[in-house]
């Protein structure tokens, strides 16, 4: 897994580079390169075996691995910020607004945002049905009504005189975190115009364990290993699903949205085994 992780990885560098290329040389473009360094790219793997599951070559899909890693650089950037989550370390390197300055950070963030969408209209990609469609689904999974209210769920809650429920956090990561992970999973089948219906199952289910696992390393990782801090919610008295589960339970928890997403794979047969493997990863993980 990892060896395939990693060659989707560098192919989704290069072709960032590539789309970067021809920017003005200077300190936007160096925080934006600085920006989509490092990583899993684990939704660009999911666009890419998405498309692989539809018979979607590897040039038109890479334009879109391409874009969902732009677009979720621009979102740590951002959530990065004082305003934000205030973090000074992410992936292991000063987070952009350190590095540079909040406004580079800010301009970079959303530099990178419409750069998402510029490689969303490449014509490698397919006919115009096939980027309209792309892109709608990508409106809803980054904006007000996915990722971005996502993120306004979480600075609302900071500001609650009593921390969410589960049910609260659940419908926050749904659209903070699984939006973006939904839509990587089913740029596949939105190229090939087939129903994606079981991806978003699959990535509904993965995305949850994904952050429910974030939530346990955030109580048991190491520092130097995640590549940010760690214990940071607990200080804040945040509300987490290890804080409202309990560590055990919420290791169980991911552990049982694992296995049905594995399950809602059944109709892809054996092709679906880099999937199945990836769902496994996302709960192994130390980082």
């Amino acid at each position: 897994m990892n060896e395939q992780m990693e060659a989707v990885k560098a192919k989704v560098e290069a072709r960032l580079d590539a789309a970067m290329a021809d920017m003005p040389k200077g300190e936007l473009a160096d925080a934006m390169r600085y920006a989509c360094v490092g990583g899993k790219k684990l939704r660009a793997f999911l666009v890419m075996e998405s498309a692989r599951l539809h018979d979607v070559p590897e040039e038109a899909a890479l334009p879109v691995a391409a874009a969902v890693e732009a677009l979720h650089a621009y979102s740590l950037v951002h959530d990065d910020l004082p305003a934000m989550d205030n973090d000074d370390l992410r992936r292991g390197m000063p987070t952009v607004h350190l590095q540079w300055s909040e406004a580079t950070a800010i301009l970079a963030g959303d530099a990178l945002q419409t750069l998402a969408f510029q490689l969303l209209s490449d014509p490698a990609i397919g006919d115009d049905a096939a980027r309209l469609r792309l892109i709608r689904a990508f409106v809803q999974a980054v904006g007000a009504s996915g990722m971005v209210h996502g993120q306004m769920l979480d600075i609302a809650a900071e500001q609650a005189t009593a921390p969410l429920d589960l049910a609260g956090i659940k419908r926050m990561q749904a659209a903070k975190t699984g939006a973006l992970i939904i839509f990587a999973a089913e740029a596949g089948a939105l190229i090939a115009g087939e129903d994606g219906e079981k991806l978003r199952d699959y990535a509904a289910d993965l995305g949850l364990a994904f952050q429910i696992h974030d939530d346990v390393l955030d109580v048991t990782g190491d520092e130097d290993m995640i590549g940010k801090r760690v214990g940071k919610d607990a200080e804040a008295g945040k509300a987490t699903f290890v804080s409202l589960l309990g560590l055990e339970d919420a290791r169980r928890r991911a552990t049982e949205l694992t296995e049905r997403a594995i399950d809602a794979l059944s109709p892809y047969g054996d092709r679906a085994e880099n999937l199945r493997d990836l769902a496994r990863f996302v709960i192994d993980r130390q980082s």
